[in-house]
């Protein structure tokens, strides 16, 4: 039955998305952030819906009416130019080719439908609508996380959405912590007092999803998203107060279980993870080395490269950080590039928010860079102990910024024509007067 639904609803939507290039950006978020066909049992598990979506999105571009837009941005500039060098290092890979360039590809199709859903979401409701998809999306197993984490007193242990990106323990914590301050923005369209008590209590069911995760890198990332929510936020105290207060009940609700493994934080000496960690990145140092350029391509858990370059040849492991995993496949320059997608999104968010600070239609436009750019820290610091280069939300972030910044300018564009225009009519009458005087 589950099959059944997943695939009428996904195939039932395809009209739609010719006849709207928007509603094929949110049928891919949905499909590539949740995985809803995951959760199937049979047939939908097998079917390749991400990539049927992504045709007829693009197909959706000549067919829709809908406006659309070059999505050139400095933003979209890196963005380009880190695809064109992760081309070029897939060319000079170590690893085998066809699990190479297969990665590539999958790699390729997330930032070519990024780059698709900033030419094709416009205005200001369709960009909450993305928000929307991708706050539900996630959230619908943040909530759930912290319901199971209620049920079992904080001793079970919660995964993320099956067969995904982050579908493990480390990875689901770390999206719910770069998650939340989306859910803080949209807090701010709710005018119902029953929705914002739904958001509050769906923000604190998050946080205990991210303790329930028994992560130790996300609880790191937690408090630091949290701080700086507090910082970035209007009400700063009482915002503040609410968030560390929800951490701190959270935390004193936990299992013993979990209190032990949060101290290990101070003795990572003695606990294994931790010391792997070590081991993977000192495997991607030497590899930096060697090849400081162009790494070693995608597929950095090959027994191969840990021949050449580990101290220990016989363990083989996935690079648990994006700046060492960015590093070892692509060299110093992919590493650049990566850091540059995060150093222009955040100085864009920045700029908006500085320009719209004076202009009450464009209120929104500060609320949302600053909970972006919390996003953004709460996902750099975890993100130092996990390899998730390549998953889609945090590219998302940069996306929004990006559909905003255009938005923007084009509205900046509108006005100055418009104050044109009337200094035009303006200026005959002018002199009208000035003759009939």
């Amino acid at each position: 039955m589950r099959d059944i639904i997943i695939t009428a609803l996904v195939f039932g939507a395809l009209p739609f998305v010719l006849r709207s290039s928007s509603m094929g950006a949110y049928l891919w978020a949905w499909l590539s952030v949740m995985n809803p066909h995951r959760m199937a049992f049979g047939f939908a598990a097998r079917l390749p819906f991400a990539q049927v979506v992504a045709i007829v999105s693009l197909l959706s571009l000549l067919t829709s009416k809908d406006q659309k837009r070059m999505p050139i941005s400095g933003i979209t500039i890196v963005l380009l130019i880190f695809i064109l060098w992760m081309t070029l290092t897939s060319a000079f890979a170590i690893g085998p080719a066809d699990r190479v360039w297969e990665r590539w590809f999958f790699v390729i199709k997330i930032h070519a439908m990024l780059l698709f859903t900033i030419a094709v979401v416009v205005t200001p409701k369709q960009l909450r609508q993305l928000i929307w998809v991708l706050v539900v999306s996630l959230g619908y197993f943040g909530v759930k996380g912290g319901v199971y984490t209620l049920q079992t007193g904080g001793s079970g242990r919660v995964w993320g959405p099956p067969g995904g990106t982050v579908f493990g323990n480390n990875e689901f914590a770390l999206a719910l912590v770069a998650l939340i301050p989306l859910m803080f923005f949209l807090l701010g369209d709710l005018k119902k007092k029953w929705q914002r008590y739904a958001m509050w209590g769906a923000m604190a069911l998050c946080v205990l999803s991210i303790l329930g995760s028994q992560s130790r890198g996300a609880f790191l990332s937690l408090v630091a998203m949290i701080a700086f929510l507090g910082l970035k936020s209007k009400r700063k105290v009482l915002t503040f107060t609410l968030m560390a207060a929800v951490l701190v009940a959270g935390g004193l609700f936990m299992a013993d279980s979990w209190k032990k493994r949060m101290e290990t934080i101070q003795t990572y000496e003695q606990d294994d993870s931790a010391m792997s960690r070590i081991y993977q990145y000192k495997m991607v140092m030497n590899l930096a080395a060697d090849r400081p350029f162009v790494g070693a391509g995608f597929g950095l858990d090959n027994r191969v490269l840990y021949q050449l370059y580990s101290d220990s040849p016989g363990r083989v492991y996935v690079v648990h950080s994006v700046y060492f995993q960015a590093l070892g496949e692509h060299g110093y320059v992919g590493l650049l590039l990566y850091l540059m997608i995060g150093i222009v999104t955040w100085r864009t968010a920045n700029r908006l928010s500085r320009v719209t600070r004076d202009d009450p239609d464009l209120q929104w436009v500060g609320r949302l860079m600053r909970m972006t750019q919390v996003s953004i820290i709460g996902f750099s610091v975890g993100g130092t102990f996990l390899g998730l280069l390549h998953f889609d939300y945090p590219y998302y972030l940069a996306g929004i910024v990006a559909i905003t910044d255009l938005y923007v300018r084009d509205r900046a564009k509108i006005d100055e024509k418009e104050r044109q225009l009337d200094m035009a009519k303006v200026e005959p009458a002018v002199l009208t007067g000035t003759v009939a005087r």
